[in-house]
């Protein structure tokens, strides 16, 4: 079956004029996870740090699955982005990490070494505060 000739592909309508691609909601989530473990490993292997371009990245993709349906407010060329959201590990990511058990980063969130939040029976950990700890810095 062939594309209509007033229709672009399925690849074209994700990729603007400016080489931008474009993440539809329904899949930032799935995109965002895939991200997240590659980043992780390669953290993990070689010990550096997410560039800021990244990270931005990452946030957008994270409101977009948060928020599917929704269109940012502003999205033009030279647009500012808004305030990043903060993606926060959960605790088998922070041990995966850490190269601990989940548990020891509950208690480490628990007795605010670094700051964590429970959302029902989650851990969720904030990366910086994680990464703080893990360089020997205080929460």
């Amino acid at each position: 079956m062939s594309a209509r000739p007033d229709q672009p592909t399925a690849p074209a309508r994700l990729l603007r004029a400016d080489g931008a691609v474009v993440v539809p909601a329904e899949v930032a989530g799935e995109v965002l996870r895939a991200l997240v473990r590659d980043l992780t490993a390669r953290i993990r292997a070689d010990g550096g740090e997410v560039s800021p371009a990244v990270r931005r990245l990452l946030y957008a993709l994270h409101e977009a699955a948060q928020h599917p349906g929704t269109a940012p407010a502003s999205s033009g060329p030279g647009t500012p982005p808004a305030a990043p959201a903060t993606v926060e590990l959960t605790a088998p990511e922070a041990a995966y990490l850490l190269e601990c058990s989940p548990e020891y980063v509950r208690r480490l969130a628990r007795t605010g070494r670094v700051l964590g939040r429970r959302a029902g029976r989650v851990w969720l950990i904030d990366p910086a505060s994680l990464d703080s700890y893990r360089k020997g810095q205080a929460a």
